[in-house]
């Protein structure tokens, strides 16, 4: 069983007007092939779920700027905990296209002042480690929020408060849907607004994140902590072969 969301229309972006769109946004910022691997997850199961119709949207935008994307469906994820040793297949995968990204898309509804436990959830059940595996640690993120209401930002300040703690690189610009429901149509598609221009700014700089720090990744999160934890000398890793040969 697979947890991955079909996208529906993935190349049909009516609300977009691309003579002023960058296919290639990262083009010149560094090697931009093959394409960024981009995980997007939202916090909401309802059957009409705006944080999910928001990533949605997300979605085909990056993939019309050359990514490739995953949406991670949390209908099943058990909470933490509720299953011993987190054993269970939603975990495991949630955990794995983790690590198969290269940047992330976190989008939660905000519910009493923050984000949800559907959201919380699936940050919970990524660790900072997994044996010498680290999910999270080094990849670009984007932060975005819908609101039944007025603008607010407290759920995405949580989610970049988050994003630090999972060792992200969270970029500078984010997202606020207010009043979310007066946004999408009858089919779930955004209506043309500022709002939805936002997302497309977010989705654009976040190709250009993820691209820029590719070729770097490894040394920005190579730290000396971890380094002697794990006994590992500077000289013996190939980090440090590189820098002592410049």
């Amino acid at each position: 069983m697979s947890r991955l969301r079909t996208l529906t229309d993935p190349d049909l972006l009516p609300a977009l007007h691309p003579e002023f769109a960058h296919r290639r946004p990262a083009l010149g910022l560094a090697p931009d092939q093959p394409p960024p691997r981009i995980l997007l997850l939202y916090g909401s199961l309802r059957q009409r779920s705006f944080s999910r119709l928001a990533v949605e949207e997300a979605a085909r935008l990056l993939q019309f700027f050359g990514a490739e994307t995953r949406i991670f469906d949390p209908s099943d994820l058990p909470l933490p905990d509720q299953v011993a040793g987190d054993d269970h297949p939603a975990v495991r995968e949630l955990r794995e296209l983790s690590q198969w990204s290269e940047g992330q898309v976190w989008c939660s509804p905000e519910r009493h002042g923050q984000i949800t436990g559907v959201m919380k959830a699936q940050i919970d059940h990524l660790p900072l480690s997994i044996g010498s595996v680290r999910p999270t640690q080094g990849r670009t993120l984007a932060v975005m929020q819908v609101s039944g209401g007025s603008q607010s930002f407290n759920a995405v300040n949580t989610l970049r408060l988050l994003g630090r703690w999972m060792r992200m690189f969270t970029i500078p610009n984010q997202s606020s849907v207010a009043k979310a429901w007066q946004e999408f149509d009858e089919s779930g598609r955004m209506k043309p607004s500022a709002y939805y221009d936002r997302i497309v700014d977010v989705m654009e700089e976040l190709v250009r994140f993820t691209v820029l720090l590719r070729p770097h990744a490894a040394q920005l999160v190579d730290r000396y902590s971890e380094r002697r934890e794990s006994n590992q000398p500077v000289a013996t890793t190939a980090i440090g072969e590189t820098l002592a040969r410049m």
